[in-house]
């Protein structure tokens, strides 16, 4: 696995798209959100990350993603557009080639067990940030409480943030977990 410099360590962020799409409405992506696919969590970045801050930005010669790598990593990404911007704004600063960026992108992705009540409940769901931290650390051997994190909005669960180092393994981000979500419960809209 080719490793990044420059950074301490991943975040990969996975997005419940039902929140996303129900939480922004008329400006949600239409590509994500007006499709026939029915999709669950999708992978919003692998973001390089500082132990306190992350680089952005960082202003690549190779700025651009070819249809090629885009239609590559639908199964995963909702659309063209966040995958472009997601290189420009993360992939950038991670040292790696674009080629060897995306590589790294699905490979931490397909480490991750999404536990099955989760992958597409049946119906909408209310459920903690412990709780479901606590589903995913049981469905991810190795993975501990202090290496993830849910975010939320007022009302939707929006993202699972898992820390991983270069060699994707688990690892501590206290950063990263106190900018976690605070409410009691939050709700996952079922996948339509």
């Amino acid at each position: 696995m080719p490793q990044g410099s420059g950074f301490d360590f991943y975040v990969l962020a996975l997005s419940w798209s039902p929140s996303y799409c129900a939480a922004e409405g008329d400006d949600a992506n239409r590509q994500q959100c007006g499709s026939t696919r029915p999709y669950g969590f999708v992978v919003h970045g692998l973001w390089p990350q500082f132990e306190r801050g992350f680089p952005e930005d960082c202003n690549p010669a190779d700025r651009d993603v070819s249809r090629g790598v885009v239609s590559g990593l639908m199964d995963i990404m909702p659309s063209a557009g966040l995958i472009r911007y997601e290189w420009r704004k993360h992939g950038t600063c991670t040292g790696l080639s674009q080629s060897d960026y995306f590589a790294v992108l699905r490979a931490a992705r397909e480490k991750i067990v999404v536990p099955p009540r989760l992958a597409a409940p049946s119906g909408d769901l209310q459920i903690s940030p412990p709780e479901l931290e606590n589903a995913f650390v049981t469905a991810n051997p190795g993975l501990g409480r202090n290496a993830i994190t849910v975010t939320c909005d007022r009302r939707y669960m929006r993202e699972v943030r898992i820390c991983l180092d270069k060699d994707l393994g688990f690892r501590s981000c206290p950063e990263v977990d106190r900018r976690g979500c605070s409410a009691g419960r939050v709700l996952m809209p079922a996948v339509r």
